[in-house]
């Protein structure tokens, strides 16, 4: 993996201390929310480092795990991925825009609707 996809990789694991390092001052982030809904965009390093510590405080022993990737085409890197944390496990791909060696801009496709029912948010459906 690239150093910029690995810190990606490395910094949703958890290593917050990778965001000013990888994620630019004036990142986007264009992801739907985890309980349904039209995509939300987000702005600055700050909301994805919240993002990431939030999605570890509510899923205890979160990790990802890259299986595709990165598939390159500047600016553009993809990783499919998937997470696993006590008892639940989901999968995703992320688009990630790279300029100047950070990232600027970032698409999230992730199977939320899963991750909420394993996580009892969401009722499932037989």
């Amino acid at each position: 993996m690239s150093d910029v996809t690995q810190a990606w990789a490395d910094l949703w694991n958890g290593d917050l201390a990778l965001v000013e390092s990888t994620v630019s001052e004036d990142f986007l982030s264009h992801a739907a929310p985890l309980l349904g809904g039209p995509p939300q965009v987000h702005t600055g390093r700050e909301k994805l480092a919240e993002w990431v510590r939030g999605a570890h405080e509510n899923m205890p022993g979160l990790k990802f795990t890259v299986q595709v990737g990165p598939i390159v085409q500047e600016p553009f890197h993809v990783l499919r991925w998937h997470a696993e944390a006590e008892g639940i496990s989901f999968y995703g791909t992320d688009i990630l825009r790279v300029v100047d060696g950070v990232i600027v801009e970032y698409w999230a496709n992730a199977d939320s609707l899963w991750a909420a029912q394993q996580l009892g948010l969401v009722a499932t459906t037989s």
